[in-house]
């Protein structure tokens, strides 16, 4: 199971976590996806989408 966006790709970034004292540890920032039952070339079908392409209208939903 990917954590990427069906739609538009998004997926994880990776960068370093930089505490008050300059100590530099791993961390990454996740998309918030959401399982969606949209259509999929005229079918239902549940996908994975980030908010962002649910807001902009992006993605049909199926009923």
């Amino acid at each position: 199971m990917s954590r990427s966006c069906d739609i538009c790709k998004k997926g994880l970034l990776y960068g370093k976590a930089v505490s008050h004292s300059n100590r530099k540890t791993n961390r990454v920032w996740v998309p918030n996806l959401q399982k969606v039952k949209a259509l999929v070339n005229g079918t239902p079908k549940t996908i994975r989408v980030c908010t962002k392409c649910l807001k902009s209208g992006k993605v049909q939903r199926a009923l």
